[in-house]
């Protein structure tokens, strides 16, 4: 059974490969196999002179001959290598175009996935499938394809000739290359799943890797260097056991068909000498059938190296396809509606979510967000706030109910259209290693320079970016590691302003920070806020108190809602929550 499906995935990724690789590429593989077919003709030539010099030119002493001979030997040679610059020049650049080609459409791929997947993902693995999995795929273009045709051709081409020359020694010198072409098939299939598993390791520690280089702070921090560097060595190792169990598998082959390389040698030799002397056979037919046959034998010898190049390259290509196939954000066949301008007048109507099939999180969530009104989430840790704002900002689709903007069912409006008017601001904001000036340009790169100024003023950036040197123009390291919380948060801010959404989700960004960024922080929210569907996920309630609607969320569902006055006057779970806040 593991043998059928195996051959299965491998029909699967060739057909998948020709269809997707090769033929689009037909005409520059035609015209590197017309290249393959000179090089290895001329290749033809060298192997077969020592007979002609020997039998006949030596004999008669026949110096213009000689020199012809040397001409001809010249010319082939000078033919063979620049065929093979052309052969390397032409489907190496391209198969290192290829692997560009498909690092583009992976990494695009990945960017339309859902949320979900890359909550479940480490960024450090999908960095190493966009990056490393597709590199073996030159080998399907490149000199992998060349060495495979140019060997298949020079192995045919040598194999006329050697039956022209003897056929009792050649049949003599086929059969060991028959056993070897056996064990390099059944060593293949036992390589390729190492290969795919080598891909997977490989892609677990280098994300463990960047998450370990992203949290330097909290490793030095907690004193847990030597914890990282052990669990680090411990993947190591892993893809090492891995490497070693493939180079076993290789190097099992390559020593077999050296073995039988040597064997077939001393079997010629055995034979060949007799003949020799009852003069069936000449000196000069017997050395150029050695020359001839090592040029049978060293390309099927060399097929170990190129299948193992080829077994990498599927299994890196059949990763890769399995990213490629899986479903967007935007393959959902629902979505046709194209929205434009919105009020932003957004409701929930008996809505249910769950992360896991048969562990819903959400309960039965109803409520009305009217355009330009603030509606706050509060509750403890794990009650659903989060999840309730990712689902308005379309993160998330529900498992039943509906969600509408301006009445129209979410549902069956496209992602684009509707996240072309949505802004988010959360508590840990990210910043891209770069200058203020990027990072606030980032969702309207086009934007006028009045308008970035209108925004930096809005979100009170130039409160400090005027004590830096080059002001907006300042690198701010990777994530803003340069700049403090409060900083982040403006900078964050701005970046949202210049966007202009219609519809707003906070997850309210002024915990944990000193009282003067908290006062910039609240009037550059109350610039951002006013006029935008804004829905605030709360953790200082103090910071809500003006808000149109205050929603209390606990174990999935709405416990109460109205207004900071009336929840207060109600003394019931809001009321327990800011009074305990307020003490503290």
């Amino acid at each position: 059974m593991a043998d059928s499906s195996t051959q299965t995935e491998s029909l699967t990724s060739l057909r998948y490969a020709f269809r997707t690789i090769v033929w689009p590429r037909r005409k520059m593989l035609a015209l590197g196999l017309l290249l393959v077919l000179v090089n290895r003709a001329a290749g033809l030539v060298l192997p077969g002179a020592p007979k002609y010099l020997l039998d006949e030119i030596v004999p008669a002493g026949d110096t213009q001959q000689l020199y012809l001979l040397l001409f001809g030997v010249g010319v082939a040679v000078l033919i063979q290598a620049v065929s093979s610059f052309a052969l390397v020049r032409l489907l190496s650049v391209e198969a290192q175009y290829l692997i560009a080609e498909l690092r583009v459409k992976v990494q695009q791929q990945v960017l339309r996935l859902p949320v979900r997947y890359f909550d479940n993902t480490k960024s450090g693995t999908l960095v190493s499938r966009i990056m490393t999995d597709v590199e073996g795929i030159r080998n399907l273009v490149g000199t992998g394809f060349t060495q495979l045709i140019g060997g298949l051709l020079t192995a045919i081409g040598a194999l006329v000739i050697l039956i022209y020359l003897n056929p009792v020694l050649t049949f003599f010198s086929v059969i060991p290359l028959i056993v070897f072409g056996f064990i390099m098939l059944k060593a293949f299939g036992y390589i390729r799943p190492i290969f795919r598993d080598r891909a997977k390791i490989q892609a677990e520690v280098t994300g463990r890797l960047t998450e370990s280089m992203s949290g330097i702070r909290v490793i030095k921090g907690f004193h847990a260097e030597d914890q990282e560097a052990r669990i680090f060595r411990e993947g190591v190792l892993r893809l090492f056991n891995n490497v070693k169990r493939s180079l076993t598998a290789t190097s099992l082959v390559t020593s077999s068909g050296t073995f039988l390389a040597g064997l077939t040698t001393v079997g010629i030799l055995a034979i060949g000498g007799p003949m020799i002397m009852d003069q069936t056979l000449s000196a000069g037919d017997l050395f150029s059938f050695i020359l001839y046959l090592a040029l049978l034998i060293f390309p099927v010898v060399q097929m170990s190296n190129i299948g193992s190049q080829l077994t990498e390259a599927f299994a890196g290509l059949d990763r890769t396809e399995e990213l490629l196939r899986m479903p967007r954000e935007t393959d959902d066949p629902n979505r046709t509606i194209e929205i434009g301008p919105v009020q932003g007048d957004i409701s929930f109507v008996d809505v249910r979510f769950g992360y896991e099939d048969d562990k819903e999180v959400l309960h039965g969530i109803s409520f009305d967000a009217p355009a330009g009104s603030v509606t706050a989430l509060v509750g403890s840790s794990g009650s659903g706030k989060t999840t309730i704002a990712s689902l308005a900002a379309s993160f998330l689709t529900p498992d039943s109910g509906r969600i509408t903007i301006d009445g129209q069912d979410m549902s069956q409006v496209t992602l684009d259209s509707f996240r072309a008017q949505l802004g988010v601001v959360l508590q840990d904001d990210f910043l891209f290693e770069g200058t203020i000036r990027a990072n606030i340009l980032f969702p309207r790169p086009d934007a006028t320079e009045e308008e970035l100024q209108a925004a930096v003023a809005a979100a009170y950036v130039k409160e400090f970016t005027d004590r830096f040197e080059d002001g907006l123009d300042t690198l701010i390291g990777e994530r803003g590691v340069k700049l403090s919380g409060g900083q982040r948060q403006r900078i964050a801010i701005a970046r949202a302003i210049l966007a202009n959404p219609r519809i707003l989700v906070l997850d309210e960004a002024t915990s944990n920070l000193d009282t003067e960024s908290e006062t910039f922080i609240q009037k550059s929210l109350s610039q951002l806020m006013e006029g935008r569907t804004t829905f605030v996920i709360a953790h200082r309630l103090s910071t809500i108190r003006q808000a149109d609607q205050i929603l209390v969320i606990e174990a999935g569902q709405i416990v109460e809602r109205g207004t900071h006055d009336e929840l207060i006057a109600r003394e019931g779970r809001y009321f327990d929550l800011y009074t305990y806040q307020s003490r503290i």
